[in-house]
C-alpha cells in the first residue's frame, strides 16, 4: 500500500488566493520530499472553500518544485471546458511533466458551478457532456490525421494535414505518455455509475469519504464495468481511497488537533452542510452501519468512525480495518486542508503517516 495526497484544495474564505496557492505548493513539495506517491488537485468555480479554478496552473508550478511525485487534476470538470482546448492543454503539460502527469475527469458536483456555465445539472446534462468531451479528447490524442466528431454539445475536427502542408499546419500536440496520461475518476455515492465507466475503460477509480457499509459497492461497480467492457479483472492496487487524516504521537493529541483545528471547522462550516443537502445526501453514504439514521452522523461520529485520526498505531489499525472490509485497495489519499494555524502539527502528521504508519501495512497488497 502507498500514500498520496488529495487537495480539494480547501481553504477558509478569509485566506487570500495567493496565500492559499503557496500553502498548497508547500504541502505538495513536502509530500515529494517524504515519498508520497501522488497528489491530486481539485477544480471548482463557485466554492469559496475550494478556491482553485485552474489546477493545471498549480501542477505546472509544482512540477518545478518537485522531482518524483506524480500530479493530476482531481478533477477537470469536463462540462465546463471546450474539450479540444483542454486536450491540448493537458497534452502540453504532460510533456512538461515528462511522465509525471495524471488526468482526473469529472462531471461536476456543485449545482452552482453548473448554473454558472448554464448546464442542466438536474437533467443530467453534465454527465452527457462529460462522456462527449472525453470521447473528443481521446480522439484528439489518438494520432489520427483527419477526423471529425459531431456531438450534441461540441463539434471538433482534425484538419487534413495534406490540405495544409503548404503552410506546415496540422494537429500535432499529442501526450508525452502513450497513449495518454493515466486517467482517474472519483465517486462519492454508493454503487457509483461513474466507477462502472472506470472499470469499463481501465481508468483509476477513486472513492471519496464513503463509510465501510458502502465502500465495497464501489469495487463491485468497477468489476461490473470491467466485465461490460470485456476487460480482465482489474487489480485492486489501482483503487484509491480518500480519507481525512491526522496522525500525532498519541490519540489524545490527534483528537485534540482535529477538534480544535481546521478539520472540524471545514466540516462544520462547509462540508457537513454541503453533504447533508438534497433528498439523498452524500452524508448518508458515510455510515459504518447502513441501518443507522443519517441524523446520527455528527462530526464526533465522523471523527471516530470515518476519519483516520490517532496515534500511528491507531491509524494503522483503522487503515487495516478499511482494507479488510473493502477487500483491499492500493493507495490511501490523505485529504489536505488549510492547517495554517497548526502547520507544525500537519507537517508532523505527514511525516508520521509515511514513516510510522505505512511501514506497519507493508504486508497489504
Amino acid at each position: 500500500m502507498e500514500a498520496g495526497l488529495f487537495l480539494m484544495p480547501s481553504h477558509p474564505p478569509e485566506r487570500s488566493l495567493f496565500d492559499a496557492h503557496q500553502l498548497d505548493l508547500d504541502v505538495i513539495t513536502l509530500g515529494d520530499e517524504l515519498g508520497y506517491k501522488e497528489a491530486w488537485i481539485g477544480e471548482h468555480f463557485t466554492a469559496p472553500w475550494e478556491p482553485i479554478p485552474a489546477p493545471d496552473i498549480m501542477i505546472a508550478q509544482a512540477l518545478m518544485r518537485t522531482k518524483n511525485i506524480k500530479l493530476g487534476a482531481g478533477a477537470h470538470l469536463l462540462p465546463y471546458h471546450h474539450p479540444a482546448e483542454l486536450a491540448h492543454r493537458v497534452a502540453y503539460l504532460d510533456h512538461l511533466s515528462q511522465g509525471r502527469l495524471m488526468l482526473g475527469v469529472g462531471a461536476g458536483g456543485l449545482q452552482t458551478d453548473a448554473l454558472m456555465f448554464d448546464v442542466d445539472f438536474d437533467a443530467g446534462e453534465n454527465r452527457e457532456m462529460t462522456r462527449e468531451a472525453l470521447e473528443i479528447i481521446l480522439m484528439l490524442w489518438s494520432g489520427q490525421d483527419k477526423a471529425e466528431y459531431k456531438g450534441e454539445h461540441w463539434t471538433v475536427r482534425i484538419p487534413d494535414s495534406k490540405e495544409w502542408e503548404w503552410a506546415s499546419l496540422k494537429h500535432f500536440i499529442k501526450p508525452f505518455q502513450k497513449p495518454h496520461p493515466p486517467i482517474g475518476v472519483a465517486a462519492a455515492s454508493p454503487s457509483s455509475q461513474t466507477l462502472k465507466i472506470a472499470g469499463e475503460r481501465g481508468y483509476i477509480p477513486m472513492s471519496l469519504g464513503l463509510g465501510p457499509a458502502y465502500l465495497a459497492s464501489h469495487w463491485e461497480s468497477v468489476l461490473e464495468g470491467a466485465a461490460r467492457g470485456n476487460r480482465t479483472t482489474p487489480s485492486r492496487s489501482m483503487w484509491r481511497l480518500v480519507r481525512d487524516v491526522w496522525v500525532a504521537e498519541t490519540d489524545e493529541e490527534a483528537f485534540k488537533a482535529a477538534r480544535e483545528g481546521m478539520l472540524f471547522r471545514a466540516w462544520n462550516e462547509y462540508l457537513y452542510p454541503l453533504f447533508n443537502y438534497g433528498p439523498v445526501p452524500l452524508l448518508a453514504g458515510m455510515k459504518h452501519d447502513e441501518n443507522m439514521p443519517t441524523e446520527d452522523i455528527t462530526l464526533e461520529y465522523l471523527l471516530n468512525h470515518i476519519w483516520l485520526v490517532g496515534s500511528p498505531d491507531t491509524v494503522a489499525q483503522k487503515i487495516r480495518y478499511l482494507h479488510e472490509v473493502t477487500g483491499g485497495f492500493g493507495v490511501l489519499l490523505a485529504m489536505v486542508l488549510d492547517n495554517t494555524d497548526n502547520m507544525d502539527g500537519w507537517n508532523r502528521s505527514m511525516h508520521l503517516l509515511v514513516e510510522e504508519v505505512m511501514p506497519q501495512l507493508s504486508d497489504l497488497k
